[in-house]
């Protein structure tokens, strides 16, 4: 990941925070402030599928976060200081969390959509859709995985021996 071109070109990039199922990505994040570069994370909305990517002023600002229902840490609801990426310049890479993908770049998440509806008010954002990679273990690489017509591709799928 560190090495990726899309990574190293890129100056906003937003990133989930990992749950033990997922690929960890606490190192991700201390090389995206590492190298100078802003980081944003998921705010999930309950009962809905409306997303918000905001600002982390330092990895150790995770600390400062709260833990939702679903035991994911995420800016608090009335924390109204921080910047969501599309009211600023947007941003130029995300990277995704998923439970399947197939090499076609389709997704399988975790049923409430919240991904494939940011990135359509991504694509009304002055700056355009971003580049999106998946993070996966080779055992989520699937022959196929079920679709819906709103269900946005990710750009690229990053695996072990991929």
């Amino acid at each position: 990941v560190i090495g990726h071109p899309k990574y190293q070109d890129s100056k906003r990039i937003a990133i989930f925070l990992s749950m033990p199922d997922e690929i960890q990505t606490d190192y991700i994040i201390k090389d995206i402030f590492k190298q100078g570069k802003e980081c944003f994370i998921p705010r999930y909305k309950p009962q809905s599928n409306h997303m918000d990517m905001l600002k982390l002023s330092s990895a150790e600002d995770i600390s400062s976060l709260t833990l939702t229902s679903w035991n994911i840490l995420q800016p608090s609801d009335d924390d109204s200081v921080r910047e969501e990426a599309l009211a600023g310049g947007g941003l130029d890479l995300i990277f995704m969390p998923g439970l399947g993908f197939d090499k076609k770049g389709n997704r399988l998440g975790r049923g409430k959509g919240y991904y494939d509806t940011y990135l359509e008010r991504c694509m009304k954002h002055a700056s355009g859709k971003p580049y999106t990679i998946a993070l996966a273990f080779k055992e989520q690489i699937c022959e196929s995985v079920p679709v819906a017509e709103n269900d946005v591709q990710v750009d690229e799928i990053l695996y072990e021996d991929c």
